[in-house]
């Protein structure tokens, strides 16, 4: 099955839309969570620190699987994209006076990132895929 995958993700056409598919759920992502009372009601179901995680280790998964290159070093651009992107949502957030800025809340997207990169590049380093088809 992760044969399959990741052969499937040599794709450049596949890459490419793992990258776009990415970048809407990050704009989705800073859409809704500066609606005023958004968060509070999501967070009836999910403390932030879950949420976060879970919304930026799919986000890392997104960018690893639509990047090229080793797995090191597409797991290296998936870190690298995430800590951006959760340091902008962060930096977006600090302008609402309902919302706000919190390092904490950085931390636990880039650390999201770290884990779900570091198994997806184990699974890719482990799968060796025929490129003779």
């Amino acid at each position: 099955m992760t044969t399959y995958l990741f052969s499937l993700l040599r794709n450049p056409r596949a890459r490419a839309l793992c990258l776009t598919v990415a970048i809407l759920m990050y704009l989705t992502i800073i859409t809704t969570g500066n609606i005023p009372g958004a968060r509070a009601d999501i967070g009836a179901y999910a403390p932030g620190a879950v949420l976060h995680s879970i919304a930026y280790a799919v986000l890392a998964a997104l960018w690893f699987a639509g990047s090229a290159g080793s797995p090191l070093a597409r797991a290296g651009k998936a870190v690298l994209a995430v800590a951006v992107m959760g340091a902008c949502d962060e930096f977006i957030q600090s302008f609402f006076p309902y919302r706000g800025a919190d390092v904490r809340d950085w931390a636990v997207d880039v650390a999201a990132a770290v884990v779900a990169s570091t198994v997806l590049a184990r699974l890719a380093a482990r799968t060796t895929v025929d490129t003779t088809y």
